[in-house]
């Protein structure tokens, strides 16, 4: 029989589990062209807590809105799941999608948070990759909220090595602390 306290479980455990599965969807979403780009990592305890820190001050330090709130977030969540594209090449449709009409023609530059312009088909990868994610914690009621947020100061901290983060961060509570902020 289920006993409602949350010490009758290990909630840590569960979460590792339910992150490992998060990360399996994403590394097997489906790629433009079965080119794979998408990285992934995830972070947990004293690196949570450190992103959030991180979070709060580069907030603080450029002015952006909104990165002390998702720090707080990020602090009380259990892990967070990182995703991103690490050097991708362009699937070379010249589409003009990123900006340019030839693929060629894309150049790459460090920019304020990301490394840019990126395929947008490399992109829409990542996304289905965050979709299949977040998809496997919601059929696992495990909380949680994609956060651009998160990928930039984990990008700036080094945690992954990719060129476009975004932060997935994981909780287990009574209601949602990543929404009704």
């Amino acid at each position: 029989m289920f006993n409602e306290k949350l010490s009758d479980f290990d909630l840590q455990g569960t979460i590792q589990g339910v992150v490992n599965l998060m990360g399996v969807a994403a590394r097997t979403a489906p790629k433009s062209a079965g080119k794979d780009f998408v990285v992934v990592k995830v972070i947990y305890g004293d690196e949570v807590v450190k992103l959030a820190e991180e979070m709060v001050i580069y907030g603080e330090e450029t002015g952006k809105v909104n990165f002390d709130r998702d720090g707080a977030n990020v602090k009380n969540s259990l892990a967070v799941l990182l995703i991103g594209i690490r050097k991708a090449a362009s699937l070379g449709l010249n589409c003009g999608a990123c900006g340019y009409d030839k693929c060629v023609e894309r150049i790459a530059h460090q920019g304020n948070e990301f490394e840019g312009p990126q395929c947008a088909f490399r992109v829409l990868d990542m996304g289905i990759a965050l979709g299949s994610a977040v998809k496997i914690a919601a059929m696992l009621n495990v909380d949680n909220r994609i956060m651009y947020r998160a990928g930039v100061v984990a990008k700036k901290m080094g945690l992954i090595e990719a060129d476009l983060v975004v932060g997935i961060p994981l909780s287990a509570t009574g209601k949602s602390i990543y929404f009704d902020r």
